[in-house]
Protein backbone atom coordinates (compact mmCIF):
# COMPACT_ATOMS: atom_id res chain seq x y z
CA UNK A 1 0.00 0.00 0.00
CA UNK A 2 0.99 3.71 -0.81
CA UNK A 3 2.44 6.53 1.72
CA UNK A 4 -0.01 7.85 3.07
CA UNK A 5 -0.79 11.74 1.63
CA UNK A 6 -0.34 14.08 3.92
CA UNK A 7 -2.49 17.60 5.18
CA UNK A 8 -2.09 18.54 8.41
CA UNK A 9 -5.20 17.33 10.69
CA UNK A 10 -5.48 20.81 11.57
CA UNK A 11 -6.11 21.76 7.90
CA UNK A 12 -8.47 19.40 6.84
CA UNK A 13 -10.47 19.82 10.04
CA UNK A 14 -10.39 23.67 9.47
CA UNK A 15 -11.49 22.79 5.89
CA UNK A 16 -14.51 20.56 7.09
CA UNK A 17 -15.42 23.45 9.49
CA UNK A 18 -15.85 26.35 6.77
CA UNK A 19 -17.67 23.83 4.56
CA UNK A 20 -18.06 23.92 0.32
CA UNK A 21 -19.90 26.60 -0.13
CA UNK A 22 -17.24 28.95 1.32
CA UNK A 23 -14.71 27.38 0.39
CA UNK A 24 -16.15 27.54 -3.21
CA UNK A 25 -15.95 31.16 -3.12
CA UNK A 26 -13.05 31.88 -1.44
CA UNK A 27 -11.17 29.34 -4.04
CA UNK A 28 -11.71 31.45 -6.91
CA UNK A 29 -11.61 28.69 -9.45
CA UNK A 30 -14.99 27.73 -11.21
CA UNK A 31 -14.23 24.32 -12.20
CA UNK A 32 -13.27 23.61 -8.33
CA UNK A 33 -17.16 23.02 -8.01
CA UNK A 34 -18.56 19.17 -8.96
CA UNK A 35 -21.77 18.86 -10.63
CA UNK A 36 -24.55 19.53 -8.17
CA UNK A 37 -26.48 16.01 -8.95
CA UNK A 38 -23.17 14.51 -6.94
CA UNK A 39 -25.30 14.31 -3.50
CA UNK A 40 -24.90 13.39 -0.06
CA UNK A 41 -26.48 9.64 0.77
CA UNK A 42 -26.87 10.10 4.28
CA UNK A 43 -27.44 13.85 5.81
CA UNK A 44 -24.93 15.79 7.78
CA UNK A 45 -22.24 13.89 6.07
CA UNK A 46 -18.77 15.88 5.56
CA UNK A 47 -15.09 14.99 4.50
CA UNK A 48 -12.09 16.84 3.96
CA UNK A 49 -8.84 14.70 2.65
CA UNK A 50 -6.49 14.16 -0.35
CA UNK A 51 -7.91 13.14 -3.55
CA UNK A 52 -7.31 9.56 -4.29
CA UNK A 53 -8.80 9.42 -8.45
CA UNK A 54 -9.96 6.59 -10.12
CA UNK A 55 -11.70 5.68 -13.76
CA UNK A 56 -14.28 2.45 -13.95
CA UNK A 57 -15.72 1.41 -17.28
CA UNK A 58 -19.58 1.81 -17.41
CA UNK A 59 -21.41 -1.11 -14.89
CA UNK A 60 -17.47 -2.31 -13.90
CA UNK A 61 -16.02 -1.67 -10.34
CA UNK A 62 -12.93 -3.24 -11.19
CA UNK A 63 -11.13 -0.14 -10.41
CA UNK A 64 -12.73 0.21 -7.46
CA UNK A 65 -11.02 -3.49 -5.68
CA UNK A 66 -7.66 -2.39 -7.01
CA UNK A 67 -7.44 0.97 -5.54
CA UNK A 68 -8.20 -0.92 -2.32
CA UNK A 69 -4.77 -2.43 -2.63
CA UNK A 70 -3.20 0.72 -3.18
CA UNK A 71 -4.65 4.07 -2.04
CA UNK A 72 -2.89 6.43 0.83
CA UNK A 73 -4.33 5.82 4.10
CA UNK A 74 -6.96 8.96 5.35
CA UNK A 75 -7.71 9.54 0.95
CA UNK A 76 -10.82 9.86 -0.51
CA UNK A 77 -11.81 7.83 -3.15
CA UNK A 78 -12.94 9.96 -6.30
CA UNK A 79 -14.69 7.46 -8.87
CA UNK A 80 -15.34 8.79 -12.25
CA UNK A 81 -18.03 6.40 -14.59
CA UNK A 82 -18.55 8.63 -17.15
CA UNK A 83 -22.35 9.21 -15.09
CA UNK A 84 -23.07 5.45 -15.99
CA UNK A 85 -25.48 4.80 -12.78
CA UNK A 86 -25.01 1.45 -11.41
CA UNK A 87 -24.55 -0.18 -7.87
CA UNK A 88 -20.64 0.04 -7.89
CA UNK A 89 -20.05 0.48 -4.10
CA UNK A 90 -22.02 -1.41 -1.17
CA UNK A 91 -21.52 -2.37 2.32
CA UNK A 92 -18.64 -4.99 1.29
CA UNK A 93 -16.57 -2.22 -0.68
CA UNK A 94 -17.67 -0.10 2.62
CA UNK A 95 -16.04 -2.31 5.06
CA UNK A 96 -12.94 -2.48 2.74
CA UNK A 97 -12.92 1.28 2.76
CA UNK A 98 -12.76 1.72 6.18
CA UNK A 99 -10.14 -1.19 7.32
CA UNK A 100 -7.98 0.43 4.18
CA UNK A 101 -8.38 3.79 6.35
CA UNK A 102 -10.31 5.44 3.30
CA UNK A 103 -12.04 8.67 4.84
CA UNK A 104 -15.16 8.69 2.46
CA UNK A 105 -16.23 8.34 -1.44
CA UNK A 106 -17.08 10.61 -4.28
CA UNK A 107 -18.50 9.15 -7.44
CA UNK A 108 -20.92 9.86 -10.32
CA UNK A 109 -22.21 6.57 -11.19
CA UNK A 110 -24.19 4.68 -8.10
CA UNK A 111 -24.39 2.86 -5.14
CA UNK A 112 -26.27 0.75 -3.14
CA UNK A 113 -26.95 -0.90 0.65
CA UNK A 114 -28.37 2.60 1.49
CA UNK A 115 -29.08 1.47 5.02
CA UNK A 116 -25.75 -0.60 5.73
CA UNK A 117 -23.54 3.12 4.52
CA UNK A 118 -26.12 5.28 6.76
CA UNK A 119 -25.53 3.17 9.80
CA UNK A 120 -21.61 2.82 9.32
CA UNK A 121 -21.62 6.42 9.24
CA UNK A 122 -19.50 6.17 6.53
CA UNK A 123 -20.11 9.78 3.66
CA UNK A 124 -20.89 8.70 0.46
CA UNK A 125 -21.59 11.16 -2.06
CA UNK A 126 -23.00 9.65 -5.12
CA UNK A 127 -25.06 10.72 -8.87
CA UNK A 128 -27.23 7.55 -7.86
CA UNK A 129 -28.69 4.76 -5.95
CA UNK A 130 -28.99 1.54 -8.12
CA UNK A 131 -29.71 -1.92 -7.15
CA UNK A 132 -28.24 -3.01 -10.60
CA UNK A 133 -24.74 -5.20 -10.10
CA UNK A 134 -21.37 -4.61 -11.95
CA UNK A 135 -19.05 -6.93 -13.56
CA UNK A 136 -15.25 -6.81 -12.73
CA UNK A 137 -13.66 -7.15 -16.47
CA UNK A 138 -11.91 -3.81 -17.10
CA UNK A 139 -9.76 -0.62 -15.24
CA UNK A 140 -9.39 2.20 -17.44
CA UNK A 141 -7.18 3.43 -14.96
CA UNK A 142 -6.37 3.71 -11.13
CA UNK A 143 -4.53 6.62 -9.37
CA UNK A 144 -4.11 8.59 -12.42
CA UNK A 145 -5.47 12.08 -13.08
CA UNK A 146 -8.90 11.86 -13.99
CA UNK A 147 -11.95 14.64 -14.96
CA UNK A 148 -14.71 14.08 -12.76
CA UNK A 149 -18.20 15.44 -14.44
CA UNK A 150 -15.77 17.89 -15.60
CA UNK A 151 -13.32 18.91 -12.64
CA UNK A 152 -10.27 18.02 -13.06
CA UNK A 153 -8.91 15.46 -10.26
CA UNK A 154 -5.02 14.88 -9.35
CA UNK A 155 -3.63 12.27 -6.89
CA UNK A 156 -3.86 15.13 -3.24
CA UNK A 157 -6.30 17.57 -4.51
CA UNK A 158 -8.20 18.78 -1.82
CA UNK A 159 -11.43 17.07 -1.40
CA UNK A 160 -14.45 18.90 0.82
CA UNK A 161 -18.06 17.51 0.60
CA UNK A 162 -21.29 18.43 2.52
CA UNK A 163 -24.79 18.92 2.50
CA UNK A 164 -24.02 21.88 0.27
CA UNK A 165 -21.91 19.51 -2.62
CA UNK A 166 -18.63 18.41 -3.32
CA UNK A 167 -15.51 20.80 -4.11
CA UNK A 168 -12.30 19.48 -5.77
CA UNK A 169 -9.69 22.37 -5.32
CA UNK A 170 -5.89 21.26 -6.76
CA UNK A 171 -3.44 20.87 -3.92
CA UNK A 172 -1.14 23.88 -4.81
CA UNK A 173 -4.14 26.05 -3.89
CA UNK A 174 -5.51 24.45 -1.11
CA UNK A 175 -3.62 26.30 2.18
CA UNK A 176 -4.44 30.17 -0.36
CA UNK A 177 -8.44 29.05 -0.38
CA UNK A 178 -8.93 27.66 3.46
CA UNK A 179 -6.76 30.87 4.59
CA UNK A 180 -9.56 32.95 2.28
CA UNK A 181 -11.98 31.01 3.54
CA UNK A 182 -11.24 31.66 6.98
CA UNK A 183 -11.35 35.13 6.47
CA UNK A 184 -14.47 35.43 4.58
CA UNK A 185 -16.39 33.11 7.47
CA UNK A 186 -14.57 35.60 9.62
CA UNK A 187 -16.30 38.57 7.71
CA UNK A 188 -19.76 36.92 7.43
CA UNK A 189 -19.66 36.32 11.40
CA UNK A 190 -19.17 39.87 11.85
CA UNK A 191 -21.75 41.03 9.74
CA UNK A 192 -24.44 38.58 11.16
CA UNK A 193 -23.85 40.03 14.76
CA UNK A 194 -24.14 43.72 13.26
CA UNK A 195 -27.47 42.54 11.69
CA UNK A 196 -28.42 41.10 15.16
CA UNK A 197 -28.06 44.41 16.27
CA UNK A 198 -30.76 46.24 14.13
CA UNK A 199 -28.24 47.11 10.65
CA UNK A 200 -29.84 45.50 7.54
CA UNK A 201 -28.17 43.50 4.87
CA UNK A 202 -28.61 46.73 2.19
CA UNK A 203 -26.29 48.77 4.52
CA UNK A 204 -23.57 46.51 5.58
CA UNK A 205 -23.26 45.34 1.69
CA UNK A 206 -23.25 48.71 0.48
CA UNK A 207 -26.41 48.48 -1.15
CA UNK A 208 -28.53 51.15 0.08
CA UNK A 209 -29.25 52.78 -2.96
CA UNK A 210 -31.54 50.34 -4.18
CA UNK A 211 -33.97 51.52 -1.13
CA UNK A 212 -36.90 52.84 -1.70
CA UNK A 213 -36.25 51.69 -5.74
CA UNK A 214 -39.10 49.02 -5.80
Amino acid sequence: MSSTINFDQAVLDQARHLGTSTLFEASGISTSSVDSNVRTVWQGASIAGPAYPLECSPGDNLSIHIAMERVPRGSVLVVSTGGFISGYWGEVLTVAAEAAGVVGLVIDGGVRDIAALISRRFPVFTRGISIRGTIKASSPSVGQAISFAGTPVRVGDLVVADDDGVLVVPAEHALRTISSGQARADKEAKMMNELREGRSTLELMGLTSWRGSQ
